[in-house]
């Protein structure tokens, strides 16, 4: 079974995100969710990315990274959204990532490096539609991972929301996120 770190996107630590988590250690994988809010959830994305703004970006991505501290090398991260920032930065630059899962976002091969690191399997889930993802470069940023890592898969979902992963918001899709789930649980069985 895998042991995951997993990132919460920019709402915080909602139910939606801990019921992924309970999902995930139902299947018998191990994980470790922090909270980079400090106990603040935001009602919306919009809240949610001012708060991200206030406390900073790189003070997240330092948050992320001391939530590693302590744990064993050989994890799977999981970020969401916002927290793919965190899961993407340790995947590709704390030895012996197992492998990564990056929903609704994913930042360009180079950010973290000199690209994907050899051997690290990833995926990347996103909306076809989804004004953020598509709109602010993920998609492309996804595509060039996949065209340069042998390891990489992209998964595309019909519709336009951002956060569908997410069962507490309005943005919630049932049929993606059960797609999504059973991707997931093969990768870790795979890759755990």
């Amino acid at each position: 079974m895998a042991e995951i770190l997993l990132f919460h996107h920019a709402l915080g630590l909602t139910p939606g995100v801990r019921h992924l988590a309970a999902t995930l250690e139902g299947a018998g994988h191990t994980v470790h969710l922090p909270d980079l809010y400090d106990g603040r959830v935001l009602p919306d994305l919009a809240q949610g990315l001012d708060h991200a703004r206030e406390v900073g970006f790189g003070t997240l991505l330092d948050r992320g990274r001391q939530a590693a501290d302590g744990l064993p090398a050989g994890l799977v991260y999981v970020g969401l959204s916002l927290g793919v920032v965190s899961a993407q930065a340790l995947a590709q630059t704390r030895p012996g990532a197992k492998g990564a899962l990056l929903v609704d976002a994913c930042l360009p091969p180079g950010e973290f490096g000199d690209g994907w690191p050899a051997g690290v399997p990833v995926q990347v889930h996103g909306m076809d539609a989804d004004e953020v993802f598509v709109g602010e470069g993920d998609l492309d940023a996804a595509r060039a991972l996949v065209e340069a890592t042998p390891q990489a898969e992209l998964f595309l979902y019909p519709g336009k929301e951002h956060l569908f992963a997410d069962d507490s918001l309005p943005s919630y899709d049932a049929a993606a996120t059960t797609l999504l789930t059973t991707r997931m649980l093969d990768f870790l069985a795979t890759h755990g």
